[in-house]
C-alpha cells in the first residue's frame, strides 16, 4: 500500500505579490538611487529561500554578516540586496545591486511592507505582549471569531493559522513567536489575499527590539504581565519592560488594553503613549474592568466582571486566575474590534482551550494528567497553585526542568517553586539545546532547599521522567508535565528529536496502575 503523500507546506508569502520598484524603495529608505530600476516581488533574509526577483536583505549578525551568503542569494535569483556599508562590497561582488542603508534591520521591515502593499493596513490587527498569556489570548480571539463565522487568523508561538473567507483552514509553519519582518508581511499579505478580516499576533520583546513588528500599527495592543524571562537577552527586568513598552507608542498601536495585576502593568498604564483601558483580577486593584466572584465551573471558571456599563458574567474554559485574566483580555480586545454581546461571550467561553496550555490529557482516568507550557517561575507557580485548588485533587506531582542556552538565573527559582508547591518533584530535561543536560538539572536542584517536604527525583531523560511520574501516581493525584506544552520536538545537542509531552503522558497513564498504597514511592531514591 502506498503511504499518503506528505502535505505540501504552504508558503509564508502571497501567491501574487504587488511588488515595488527599486527606486520607490530607495526613496522610502533614504538610500542612494540604484543605477538600474526594477520591480521587486518578494523580500527575504534567508539566502536559501530566495525566489527569482526577490530583494535579499543582508544584515549584520552576532557572529557573521549576512553578506557572506551573497553568492548563494544571487544563484537563487535575487534581483537586489539591501545591506549596510559593511556588506555592500560582497553583495556587489556577487552581482547584486545594493540598496545601502545605515540600519538594514529596520529598513527590511519598511521594504517588506512596501513590496507586499502594506497589508497590515488592510486587516483589523491585535498585538498581544507580555511574559505569559499571549498564545492563550490570541487563540481565544481567533476561535471565537471562527465560531462567529468571521475569517480570522493568529500568528505566534504555535505557528501561523487562519480561516479564509471560504471557511478553508490554513496552517503555515513559522519558527519564531513573532516572525522576521519579511515573513510577517508576507503572511499578512497572504491573509489579505484570502480575505481574512482579523489577525491576532503575539508580539515578543525580541521582536520589538529587533524591528520584526515594524510597519504594523495595531488597532489594539494588549499587555498581560511581566515576570522573569529572557534576561539572557535583555540583561535586566527594566530593559525587558522598556522593550514591551515600545508596543504602546503611536508608531506601533492606536490604543491599548493593559492588565494591572502587577506593578509593571500599573506602570505601563501610567506611561503608555496611547489611550488605554485597564483590567484586573485583583479585588484591591483599581481598574476599568475588574473580575470578581471567581468560582470553579467544571475544569474551568465562571466569574463576574464589573465595568463602566455594569456587571457581566463570563466563563473561562481553563482553571486558574491567570485564565480568568486571559479570558477577560480576549473579551476586551474583541469588543475593541466591535464584537460584543451574548453570542461573543458564549463563543469565548467555549473557545478558550489552547493546545499545551493547562491541557488535560487523561480523559476520565483515576489520575489527572495535565501538560502546560509553564517555563518561567511565575507560570510554573500559577500552574501548580491552580491545580492544587482543583476540587478533588489529592497529591500533586510535577515533571519539570529548564531550557538550555536561556536565562540561567530562573533555574533554581523554578526548582524552589516546584518543591514548595508539589508533593513530588521530578527534575528532568526540557530542551537542553547545546548545554549539558545534567548541568541544567543540577542548577534547578540547587534551588530546592534541604529538608523540603517534597519527594524529589532527578531523572536523565524526559520520557523516563514522565513514566516515573505515572508509576508514582495514585487515584485522585494530578501530574503536571511543565515546560514544553504543545511542542512536538525536543532540542538536544542542536538536533530536534520527536517528542510530545501529551502523547508520552497519555501513554504512561494508560499503563499506570489504578491503585497504589504509596509505600513503593516512599522507598525510592530521591536522586538529589
Amino acid at each position: 500500500m502506498i503511504p499518503p503523500a506528505e502535505p505540501v507546506p504552504e508558503p509564508a508569502r502571497p501567491r501574487h505579490s504587488q511588488g515595488a520598484s527599486a527606486s520607490e524603495l530607495a526613496r522610502a529608505l533614504h538610500a542612494p538611487a540604484p543605477d538600474h530600476d526594477q520591480i521587486l516581488r518578494g523580500v527575504t533574509l534567508d539566502s536559501r529561500a530566495v525566489e527569482a526577483g526577490d530583494l535579499w536583505c543582508a544584515l549584520p549578525g552576532a557572529n557573521a554578516h549576512g553578506a557572506e551568503f551573497a553568492a548563494q542569494a544571487a544563484r537563487q535569483g535575487a534581483a537586489m540586496a539591501l545591506t549596510d556599508t559593511a556588506g555592500q562590497d560582497r553583495c556587489e561582488a556577487a552581482g547584486l545591486p545594493a540598496l545601502v542603508v545605515e540600519d538594514p534591520r529596520a529598513a527590511t521591515a519598511t521594504a517588506a511592507a512596501l513590496v507586499h502593499g502594506r497589508p497590515a493596513s488592510k486587516l483589523a490587527t491585535v498585538g498581544v505582549t507580555g511574559t505569559n498569556g499571549k498564545t492563550s489570548i490570541t487563540t481565544a480571539i481567533t476561535r471565537t471569531l471562527h465560531a462567529l463565522e468571521v475569517p480570522a487568523g493568529a500568528i505566534g508561538t504555535s505557528g501561523t493559522s487562519y480561516r479564509d473567507a471560504h471557511r478553508t483552514d490554513h496552517e503555515i509553519a513559522t519558527e519564531r513567536t513573532t516572525p522576521e519582518s519579511p515573513e510577517l508581511h508576507g503572511l499578512l499579505a497572504r491573509m489579505v489575499e484570502d480575505e481574512v478580516a482579523v489577525v491576532s499576533m503575539e508580539v515578543s520583546s525580541h521582536a520589538l527590539v529587533l524591528h520584526r513588528a515594524d510597519e504594523v500599527v495595531y488597532d489594539v495592543a494588549c499587555f498581560t504581565n511581566l515576570t522573569q524571562d529572557h534576561l539572557d537577552f535583555h540583561g535586566t527586568m527594566e530593559r525587558y519592560y522598556e522593550a514591551k513598552r515600545i508596543l504602546f507608542t503611536p508608531a506601533h498601536a492606536r490604543r491599548g488594553i493593559i492588565c494591572v495585576d502587577d506593578a509593571w502593568g500599573q506602570r505601563l498604564a501610567r506611561e503608555s503613549e496611547i489611550p488605554v483601558i485597564t483590567y484586573s483580577t485583583r479585588p484591591d486593584t483599581d481598574a476599568d474592568h475588574r473580575a470578581r466572584d471567581i468560582r470553579a465551573d467544571g475544569y474551568g471558571s465562571t466569574f463576574v466582571v464589573d465595568g463602566p456599563e455594569g456587571a457581566r458574567e463570563l466563563h473561562a474554559a481553563l482553571p486558574g486566575r491567570h485564565y480568568v485574566a486571559n479570558t477577560l483580555a480576549a473579551e476586551l480586545l474583541l469588543a475593541a474590534l466591535g464584537h460584543t454581546g451574548p453570542d461573543v461571550a458564549q463563543a469565548l467561553g467555549e473557545a478558550g482551550t489552547v493546545p499545551g496550555r493547562m491541557e488535560s490529557v487523561s480523559g476520565e482516568g483515576p489520575v489527572r494528567g495535565v501538560v502546560d507550557y509553564s517555563h518561567t517561575p511565575d507560570a510554573l507557580q500559577q500552574a501548580l497553585e491552580t491545580l492544587r485548588a482543583v476540587p478533588g485533587t489529592r497529591r500533586l506531582l510535577v515533571v519539570m526542568g529548564a531550557g538550555g542556552d536561556r536565562d540561567r538565573t530562573k533555574r533554581p527559582q523554578m526548582g524552589e517553586i516546584a518543591a514548595r508547591l508539589a508533593d513530588v518533584v521530578i527534575v528532568t530535561d526540557d530542551n537542553p539545546r547545546t548545554e549539558d543536560p545534567a548541568a541544567i538539572r543540577s542548577e534547578v536542584l540547587q534551588g530546592i532547599p534541604d529538608g523540603t517536604n517534597a519527594q524529589v527525583h532527578e531523572v536523565d531523560g524526559r520520557g523516563e521522567a514522565i513514566a516515573l511520574a505515572a508509576s508514582l501516581a495514585d487515584v485522585s493525584d494530578t501530574i503536571l508535565v511543565a515546560g514544553k506544552g504543545a511542542e512536538t520536538g525536543q532540542q538536544i545537542g542542536g538536533i530536534v528529536q520527536p517528542f510530545d509531552d501529551r502523547l508520552r503522558l497519555r501513554d504512561a497513564l494508560r499503563g499506570a496502575p489504578t491503585t497504589r498504597g504509596g509505600a513503593d514511592a516512599d522507598h525510592m531514591d530521591e536522586g538529589r
